[in-house]
């Protein structure tokens, strides 16, 4: 074990969670490396061991209970206690309702809601040893606002809104802040709605700066919420989004 602070992102092989862990461990943090490609994970991982950083790699499930458990006990073996807990892990399967399939319904509930479930649980497990700690979920506009063609993905992140929420008020007596972030990154999850010119064109004229986020600057974003920064920040959802979602 080290003395420096852990991290734990979910679903760092590539996109969003590579570029959070990679954030994390520019700034000094020890960072466990999560996804369900253990060969994604390991070259992250070797990749913040050669500029110097301090990293694992460990194949997880996210909605399986067993793998987050050993992966909880691959963290605890490899840093103790982690200070901060990113559940990032997702996918999706898009359809218009009528073509939807129940299969396909579930599987995207499975992974985001019942994955960040079993994330927020373990990591308040292990926090609550401590008194202090920080999880960070993943949302999405869809998860505010609803999207045409993704109901399943957008009763995820809706949910992924409503964990964070009652999370951080259960766990605040404990000293754990809960927060998540809904982003619009170039990552490889949004690469139709990039590439296509037609779904592009018309999904960037609902963003007021007219562009998708680099996954660094999303992940800025997670290391703000997870620093001394936002001490009294908790139960709030942070659009990145260049201004798609605006709250009245």
């Amino acid at each position: 074990m080290t003395d420096q602070r852990c991290v734990v992102v979910t679903g760092a092989g590539q996109g969003l969670g590579r570029a959070v862990a990679e954030a994390f461990a520019a700034r000094g943090d020890a960072v466990v490396v999560s996804d369900i490609v253990i060969e994604a994970a390991e070259t992250v991982a070797a990749g913040v061991r050669d500029r110097g950083g301090s990293a694992v790699a460990q194949v997880c499930d996210v909605a399986d209970e067993a793998s987050v458990a050993d992966l909880s006990a691959r963290v605890l073996a490899e840093y103790g206690v982690p200070a901060v807990w990113v559940n990032n892990a997702g996918l999706t399967r898009p359809a218009m309702l009528h073509k939807m399939t129940a299969d396909d319904f579930d599987l995207v509930l499975r992974v985001h809601a019942r994955g960040t479930f079993l994330g927020i649980r373990e990591a308040a497990r292990l926090m609550r040893e401590t008194g202090d700690g920080v999880i960070l979920n993943v949302t999405s506009s869809a998860g505010l606002q609803g999207t045409i063609g993704q109901i399943n993905y957008s009763a995820a992140k809706g949910a992924i809104i409503a964990m964070t929420k009652s999370a951080a008020k259960e766990l605040a007596r404990h000293g754990i802040r809960v927060n998540a972030v809904a982003p619009v990154a170039a990552t490889p999850m949004t690469a139709k709605l990039r590439t296509d010119e037609k779904l592009s064109a018309k999904f960037l004229d609902q963003i007021p700066l007219r562009r998708f986020g680099t996954p660094e600057e999303i992940a800025a974003a997670f290391t703000y919420l997870a620093s001394p920064s936002s001490s009294y920040v908790t139960g709030q959802v942070l659009s990145i989004d260049g201004g798609l979602y605006m709250a009245s």
